[in-house]
């Protein structure tokens, strides 16, 4: 895995970076825990230019959140509120929690949008409600844009500044972005073990 990213930054530059970062965030096949200190890396080896390593890795993180969050739109609160009640149990939720749900995201929809970005897993599923909450596409890409170059580029400064000792971002970071998204599951199991229909 390792070879083939460095191979394929090495060869497509800023593009490989954009279309990596895109796909982590539509389908995380790779995260950008290891995509972004590669390419500081790569950086530092006198590849990709560090600020545009950095520009696309948020440009490409930044589409894929958008093509979630046009998903939301697309489906919509009414819709959604249907699929609650055919499948609830499955979605882990009810029409009254849906309804808690929406109140909570209208006063805190910016910071959740924000800082969702910083959070493995969450930063792919967080543009969903923001599309179906109809949160104006405006205010959804100004937050998760900053919050997507922050991340970008913090992990690809970080790559760039260690250089051949930039494992050590790796291995601190995955072992949290596993408990994240392990913890997520198990959450999801519980919920749908335990869940019960509105009285």
């Amino acid at each position: 895995m390792f070879d083939w990213i460095t191979g394929f930054l090495d060869s497509g530059g800023a593009l490989a970076i954009a279309a990596l970062m895109l796909l982590e965030n539509v389908f995380p096949p790779i995260p950008s825990e290891l995509i972004m200190p590669l390419a500081g890396f790569n950086a530092a080896r006198g590849g990709t230019p560090l600020w545009l390593a950095v520009l696309a890795g948020g440009l490409g993180s930044l589409a894929g959140a958008y093509l979630w969050y046009l998903a939301g739109r697309a489906v919509g609160a009414h819709r959604m509120r249907r699929l609650i009640e055919r499948h609830g149990r499955w979605l882990t939720t009810t029409p009254s929690e849906f309804e808690k749900a929406e109140n909570w995201f209208h006063r805190h929809g910016r910071a959740v949008v924000f800082f969702g970005r910083f959070v493995p897993t969450v930063r792919t599923l967080i543009s969903i409600p923001a599309g179906i909450e109809r949160m104006p596409q405006g205010q959804f890409l100004l937050y998760t844009g900053l919050g997507s170059f922050i991340w970008s580029g913090g992990l690809a400064l970080a790559g760039y500044l260690l250089e051949d000792q930039y494992e050590r971002v790796e291995h601190w970071v995955n072992p949290v972005s596993t408990a994240v998204v392990v913890g997520i599951i198990a959450l999801y199991l519980w919920r749908v073990i335990r869940w019960k229909p509105d009285a």
